[in-house]
């Protein structure tokens, strides 16, 4: 009889845990579907009031509508992206923490590979929101009227010019140690904690250069306390016809360097929350009032089509940025 007890104990045991499996297996799909059931944090790495960071704000306003949740912007900033990588990657995968990533966190991974994270292999990669073009700026009394100007200078006095970004690996880092390189000139980079910090440094005469994201420089364009002389796109901006390209300026065909932006979450993100989250980032990012608000900031949408087609491109970028980095000799020191 006791023998009796124990096994139908042990076999209410094994229907018990078999029960609660069961549950759990089904829990999970369950919420995948019904998701979102609460609030979404997207992280930003840039500063509070820079474009990347107003942009952010307006598209997660109405990718927060199509997901009938609100999407609460947090600023993490610190390290050119680091800090916000890191602890993104750290999440757990479930769809309520988001990142703004971006070009940065491929180079900072390319110059530091001891950071606690991987462009490719620590996050879901869920929309490619788009290209925000470089603009090269100078004080608006500087002496310089074009990137000619800029180069016989730096010839003339090799290291006494400089050059601003936003810190070592950035967008404007790169840009401004490939404009060196091209150039065959010696400036001196000076790295700040963030890109705002680049205007400012050139209206108090700080730096003799500056490459700051068309969003943030068209502002200070508009206020006439910044000179365009070049943009780093492929071509010419909408919004500054009269600004030649880098390219064009230095008669080359290889310095269009955009900085680009995106929707990215921790790895393993289940596939029915990513479909979910690109397609209301997709529409958001097709909606005529998104639309106009980048464009006005100088930003072109220009979406992936899926999940994995932004891997696709995030492969290829690291190829590309790789190349750049080896060939400026950009290092920490």
């Amino acid at each position: 009889m006791r023998t009796t007890r124990f096994l139908l104990a042990r076999l209410g045991l094994v229907v018990a845990v078999a029960g609660l499996s069961c549950t759990a297996a089904t829990a999970a799909p369950a919420a995948e579907s019904t998701f979102p059931t609460r609030p979404i944090r997207l992280i930003v790495p840039y500063a509070a009031g820079g474009g990347p960071d107003i942009q952010a704000r307006k598209l997660a306003e109405v990718a927060g509508r199509e997901l009938g949740q609100p999407l609460v912007v947090e600023n993490k900033v610190g390290a050119g992206g680091i800090l916000a990588a890191e602890y993104v990657a750290q999440q757990p995968a479930d769809g309520y923490t988001l990142m703004l990533g971006a070009s940065t966190h491929i180079t900072q991974k390319l110059l530091q590979p001891s950071v606690r994270f991987d462009p490719m292999t620590s996050f879901t990669h869920i929309i490619r929101s788009g290209f925000s073009p470089q603009v090269m700026l100078v004080k608006d009394d500087a002496p310089y009227r074009t990137v000619a100007d800029v180069v016989q200078a730096a010839r003339k006095a090799p290291g006494s010019l400089n050059y601003a970004s936003g810190g070592i690996g950035s967008a404007a880092h790169l840009a401004g140690a490939a404009f060196a390189n091209a150039a065959g000139v010696d400036l001196v980079h000076v790295p700040y904690k963030g890109s705002v910090e680049i205007v400012p440094s050139l209206i108090r005469g700080d730096a003799t250069v500056g490459f700051s994201i068309a969003s943030t420089a068209i502002p200070q364009l508009q206020n006439h306390s910044v000179r365009a002389l070049a943009v780093t796109s492929a071509r010419r901006l909408a919004g500054m016809p009269q600004v030649p390209t880098l390219n064009e300026a230095l008669g080359r065909k290889d310095l269009a360097l955009d900085a680009w932006l995106g929707i990215w979450a921790p790895a393993g993100l289940p596939k029915p929350v990513v479909a979910r989250l690109h397609a209301a980032f997709l529409k958001a990012l097709n909606d005529p009032a998104v639309r106009d608000f980048y464009n006005s900031a100088g930003t072109v949408i220009d979406t992936t089509p899926t999940p994995e087609a932004f891997d696709r491109f995030i492969a290829d970028e690291t190829v590309k940025y790789r190349r750049i980095v080896e060939q400026s000799h950009i290092t920490l020191q």
